[in-house]
């Protein structure tokens, strides 16, 4: 007998846990709009980029390299994350490529990502041959941030600057003309 009142108080317990969490994870949704909060991001190095900045299918790619600690790129964050919500079903995909420093990640990325609740895909990029990558992304590159790539299987354009949205959709709307085969 107190082996089955056990046994119901464990299942009782365990399932008040269960709708607890179920609970707490709808509110979540309803007050982030399907925002998940993640607790890692995916980190890469060049080689394991590089791939992502020469993809040759039908979608149009805005790849922009920034970090937490740069002003600039933190103002225009919510620019690239409109197109990411505008653009969803017009073939285009932001990357969000972060510089920041690697004792960062856990500190400040991952909670920045998390209280903006950004869309756009985040990726941590860790690779110290800056010598080597920044050439090899772009020759006349001086290494600053934040910096952007738009491209597509036809075309592609590297911008040194930052953006205003107006200024970031016109130039994605350069590359969404039709394709010449």
């Amino acid at each position: 007998m107190l082996k089955k009142v056990f046994f119901i108080f464990l299942l009782v317990a365990i399932f008040s846990t269960c709708k607890k969490e179920v609970i707490k994870e709808s509110k979540k949704e309803i007050l982030t709009g399907s925002f998940t909060e993640i607790t890692s991001v995916k980190t890469v190095n060049y080689n394991q980029l590089k791939p992502l900045l020469e993809k040759k299918d039908d979608k149009t790619y805005i790849i922009n390299f920034w970090a937490t600690w740069c002003a600039p790129c933190v103002k225009e964050l919510p620019y690239f994350e409109r197109i990411t919500k505008e653009y969803a079903d017009k073939n285009v995909e932001v990357l969000l490529v972060s510089l920041d420093f690697p004792k960062q990640v856990d500190k400040k990325l991952i909670p920045f990502i998390n209280k903006r609740k950004l869309k756009s895909e985040v990726i941590y990029f860790n690779d110290i041959n800056e010598d080597v990558w920044i050439k090899d992304i772009e020759e006349s590159w001086s290494g600053a941030i934040p910096a952007t790539i738009i491209y597509n299987k036809s075309k592609r354009k590297f911008y040194e600057q930052s953006f205003d949205y107006q200024t970031l959709e016109n130039e994605l709307k350069t590359f969404l003309k039709p394709f010449k085969s």
